[in-house]
């Protein structure tokens, strides 16, 4: 038997390939776009995927202000967080948080399905959330692909 024929590949920085895609928000529901999108970053949908390297793609969504949540969850949810002084924790709800912009709403929600290091981190610098159809990212000529093609 041939050992070599079972080496694991390890990915590093250097022999990554990152692509750039572009994902069509609307009439997506936000927390199983989310969810998808945070593995886009993370690059699990590749074959060489690495868990201590960025080897993710760059994300690219539009029209973040056409996201969908069911029920009641624009009111009901409640995010909270804390200012670090006493009597400083506060709340929002995914409605007030869409007043401030609608790229904040999926900014946050999609950090909280990535890891909480550097690495998470860094990844999150790879999404780019954009409230209108349009984007400025034309340079990296990205793909579009459809997010419900996706598992």
């Amino acid at each position: 038997m041939d050992t070599l024929s079972y080496k694991t590949i390890s990915a590093n920085k250097a022999t990554v390939n990152k692509e750039w895609v572009v994902i069509d928000a609307s009439g997506q529901t936000l927390g199983r776009m989310a969810s998808k999108v945070a593995k886009l970053l993370r690059g699990k949908y590749k074959p060489s995927y690495t868990p201590h390297v960025d080897c993710g793609d760059n994300v690219i969504i539009i029209n973040a202000d056409k996201v969908v949540l069911t029920g009641n969850k624009w009111n009901d949810r409640v995010y909270l967080r804390y200012t670090g002084y006493p009597g400083g924790q506060r709340e929002a709800t995914p409605a007030t948080i869409m007043e401030k912009g609608a790229d904040r709403l999926v900014q946050k929600v999609v950090k909280g399905m990535l890891p909480k290091n550097r690495l998470g981190a860094a990844l999150l610098k790879n999404l780019h959330v954009y409230a209108g159809n349009g984007h400025n990212h034309e340079a990296q000529q990205p793909k579009t692909i459809d997010i419900n093609s996706l598992k």
